[in-house]
């Protein structure tokens, strides 16, 4: 494969952006003038450099918008029951479980493993963060710790080894020409050990900063996760204790319906019946919009019909402030994929770009025989091709290494396995700012590259630990 000018272009910024990354400093102005010197370079032309801004920004948010949607209308969900002081009375009975922050911490990691292996992360985030976050949150347990929680588990554990809906294996095992069942058990138990250590190693860095549950700062925090200001409440028409009451009980009782609906469709058809990945989320985006429009009618009266929409304005304008700076981010990302390439660049016609992978695969000729090299080899290919934020988009590459690499010192289910935990745990969404980790900062209130930071250590961790441990048990 013949790199070009545009290539080594491309890898140049994305080694600044990593580097920027680690100084703990933004990254939106290296992707903006990347994407326009990259696109400049290809298309000869400055002024294709300036529309490939625009369409790359453009694509982001088009990709992007059904995470800015479900947080809109959750939050809007979480302002009409905060109306109705039913967000409080929800979470009352969760915290007779949740007695401090460090039982929260682990209760979050084992409700969001379980739903996310049945349905994926993506629907799960907002039932989570909805439903138990505010109750960890008021136990004692920081809201960026709770975030962390929350995406190692599902984003992390449940999400690299797939072993429910088995979409990643089978890409995986495909493109390395095995059997996916030679391949699943492997994930599931390089995704245990990489979870393992990652949560704990988490764990042991944030516990300085569990509080107490009295805290004053407890109630901030759930106002900014909430995106609710101070003294922010709609004046009631007439509304008693008894639709608070009501509320309280139907919302997660709505929740819990839906997840027992989604995991039965899994059970008796063997799939999720239509409601992986991004059908589930909108099926409880849908839920919430209901359940928004019925609180407000309870709430307000014959006022609800100017309070619903403030509550999705206050949404959306949430959900911007804190999402933003993520498009042009995924932006240049995306413009290292084909699939997006061609709409950044305006290519109608032709095999679309596709810098980041191609980058990757020149270097396969120049990859060592040794199972140990070969093994760490594949796990920072894999690493390398969640950059672009979706964990899957890199499967069939590593899968493909993984086949071509496998001269009898390792076995290419392992090899497959390891590049599927690189590339779903960094592009699944714990250590890339532009993957779906935005939906859990977004839910939680907190700054996704804080989020970044504070899992960045122990997710290498984990992978470095697993890689080594798949090398000596598989």
């Amino acid at each position: 494969m013949e790199l070009t000018i545009s290539h080594w272009l491309y890898g140049l910024f994305t080694l600044m952006i990593i580097f920027t990354m680690v100084f703990r400093k933004g990254v939106v102005l290296p992707t903006l003038l990347g994407t326009f010197i990259v696109a400049w370079v290809y298309k000869g032309s400055v002024i294709g450099g300036f529309t490939a801004i625009f369409n790359a920004n453009l694509v982001a948010a088009k990709e992007l918008f059904n995470i800015f949607l479900i947080i809109t209308f959750m939050v809007a969900l979480l302002h009409s029951l905060k109306d109705l002081d039913a967000d409080k009375r929800m979470i009352e009975p969760i915290q007779k479980v949740m007695v401090n922050g460090h039982i929260s911490f682990f209760v979050l990691i084992g409700v969001t493993y379980v739903i996310s292996l049945f349905f994926w992360p993506t629907p799960a985030v907002p039932l989570i963060c909805a439903l138990l976050v505010p109750a960890a949150i008021r136990s004692g347990l920081p809201a960026i710790v709770a975030a962390i929680a929350v995406a190692l588990a599902g984003q992390g554990m449940a999400l690299s080894s797939d072993y429910v809906i088995q979409v990643a294996p089978e890409l995986s095992a495909k493109a390395a020409g095995i059997d996916t069942a030679a391949l699943v058990d492997k994930a599931l138990a390089l995704s245990l050990i990489t979870g393992v250590v990652a949560i704990g190693l988490a764990y042991l860095l944030n516990r300085r900063y569990i509080r107490s549950n009295n805290d004053p700062l407890i109630e901030q925090e759930l106002n900014v996760m909430q995106g609710v200001d101070k003294g922010k409440r709609h004046e009631s028409v007439q509304t008693g204790p008894m639709w608070s009451k009501v509320f309280a009980v139907l919302v997660p009782l709505s929740m819990l319906t839906v997840m027992i609906y989604m995991v039965s469709t899994k059970l008796t058809s063997g799939r999720m019946g239509g409601f992986e990945g991004g059908d589930g989320a909108a099926f409880i985006g849908g839920v919430a919009v209901v359940l928004l429009l019925l609180s407000t009618i309870a709430f307000g009266k014959h006022k609800a019909l100017d309070y619903i929409g403030d509550h999705i304005t206050d949404g959306f304008v949430f959900a911007f402030k804190a999402m933003g700076p993520v498009i042009p981010i995924a932006g240049f990302f995306f413009l290292g994929s084909s699939d997006f390439s061609g709409s950044v660049l305006s290519i109608a016609d032709g095999n679309p770009p596709a810098f980041l992978f191609d980058l990757v695969q020149s270097t396969q000729d120049y990859l060592p025989e040794s199972a140990v090299l070969a093994a760490f080899s594949i796990l920072v290919i894999g690493i390398i091709t969640g950059l672009d934020g979706s964990g899957f988009s890199g499967l069939p590459l590593t899968g493909a290494l993984s086949g071509a690499m496998a001269d009898g010192t390792i076995d290419p289910s392992t090899l497959a396995a390891i590049g599927q935990m690189g590339s779903i745990w960094t592009g699944g969404g714990t250590i890339i700012a532009w993957s779906s980790l935005i939906a859990i900062a977004g839910f939680c209130g907190v700054p996704v590259m804080e989020l970044v930071r504070k899992n960045f250590v122990p997710v290498v961790s984990g992978l470095f630990v697993s890689t080594l441990l798949a090398l000596i048990l598989f």
